[in-house]
């Protein structure tokens, strides 16, 4: 596997943001199993994750999350492998909360950047940020919700927004979400390095909304399919309890094979 890890960037460790799709508690809830299972993965692999942005959902589920997956040390090779779950993830079921029983389709998006050491310079301009601070919504105490110690901060020629609000000092986030905007950034640099590629050679690779990467199907059979790779698992709780490595190489080895 490390033989397929030889981008620039894949021994890095990896930043995850999972947006639900539209539908309210349902793809929010759905939103917030995704999560699981990606914290469930990291766990049995010996990562560290660390949450830097929650938002609950009104009802249940979540509204939206970013979290880093590291390892203390070495390289992690987290973004390497975790790469492979960005994309439009697919749900169908019967909703939990439809009184009716009926079989509802949710989506979900999630996003992987390169957690971005020193050593790869992105420039950021003081003047181009815009920060402002806000009390933290949710769980974490009295300390929290009392202090204005979340950070959001607006990158202004991008328009890239990012907020932490996971630690009790406002410094601490500030230096998180500045890591994440850095990584943001950078991720960013490269696409449009590729696009410009793209357009060139006339090969589209992009993964957009309504191109789900993945289906995980509970009703009316018991089904994850890979739709880069074909590849099928019938186990579908061991799928969201983090058992995902046969898709993540899968993936990993097709994409070897096109970019050779």
């Amino acid at each position: 596997m490390k033989l397929l890890l030889s981008g620039e960037v894949d021994k890095n460790n990896a930043i995850v943001t999972i947006h639900p799709g539209a539908g309210g508690t349902e793809s929010q809830d759905w939103a917030q199993m995704l999560m699981r299972m990606y914290m469930r993965w990291a766990e049995n692999h010996g990562y560290k994750t660390e949450i830097a942005d929650l938002q609950l959902g009104d009802t249940a589920g979540i509204k939206g999350v970013t979290f880093t997956v590291a390892k203390s040390n070495g390289n992690s090779y987290a973004y390497g492998y975790l790469k492979a779950e960005a994309g439009i993830h697919r749900l169908v079921r019967i909703s939990p909360f439809d009184a009716n029983k009926r079989r509802h389709t949710s989506f979900s998006a999630v996003l992987v950047y390169p957690e971005i050491e020193d050593d790869i310079k992105i420039d950021i301009r003081e003047e181009d940020l815009k920060t402002d601070t806000f009390r933290a919504s949710g769980a974490g105490g009295q300390h929290v919700n009392k202090v204005s110690s979340a950070v959001r901060i607006t990158h202004i020629p991008s328009g890239i927004i990012v907020s932490c609000q996971s630690e009790r000092s406002q410094h601490r986030n500030r230096e998180l979400a500045m890591k994440i905007l850095k990584s943001r950034l950078y991720d960013r640099s490269l696409k449009e390095r590729e696009q410009t590629l793209e357009n060139i050679i006339g090969d589209k690779k992009e993964i957009s909304w309504g191109n789900q990467i993945r289906s995980y199907v509970l009703q009316p059979y018991r089904l994850v399919k890979d739709h880069r790779t074909n590849i099928e698992i019938g186990n579908v709780d061991a799928v969201l309890n983090g058992d995902i490595d046969v898709f993540i190489e899968g993936y990993l080895k097709t994409l070897s094979q096109v970019n050779k």
